[in-house]
């Protein structure tokens, strides 16, 4: 299942740089466990896919995965050995762009310690440093 959009307005996008934290999709809102990343960085939709299968196969029907990003920007790139110039590459893959804070993924209907090895499979394919939080704060 390849994720990327439907549509889009414009094929090709520039690269863009990223700043600050997340402002906005940094809490814990469907489940009650979430990952946190840490780093601001790309995640492209074969890693999101590749994620998902991880949690899911270890969660095994007792909890329920949701997915909190989705790759929107699209990434060129040029075929190999061909000379400078002649133009911007075709649209390669897609990405999620990804700010510090932003959850990735939530778990619902699992207790902590599954939550945080389920997690720890899922953080282990991913090209930025990630963190779990819970929805309450324990005490």
């Amino acid at each position: 299942m390849a994720l990327m959009p439907k549509r889009v307005k414009h094929r090709k996008s520039q690269r863009g740089r990223i700043r600050g934290n997340a402002t906005r999709g940094n809490t814990v809102v469907f489940g009650e466990w979430a990952l946190q990343s840490v780093d601001p960085g790309h995640i492209t939709g074969q890693t999101i896919e590749a994620c998902r299968i991880a949690a899911t196969q270890y969660v095994r029907g007792e909890g329920r995965v949701y997915i909190r990003i989705f790759p929107q920007k699209p990434v060129t790139a040029r075929p190999l050995e061909t000379r400078m110039g002649k133009g911007k590459g075709e649209p390669d893959r897609w990405v999620a762009v990804v700010k510090p804070g932003t959850v990735l993924f939530e778990l619902k209907g699992v207790t902590h310690d599954t939550a945080r090895s389920c997690f720890q499979r899922v953080a282990h394919k991913l090209p930025v440093r990630v963190r779990l939080v819970g929805r309450r704060p324990e005490i």
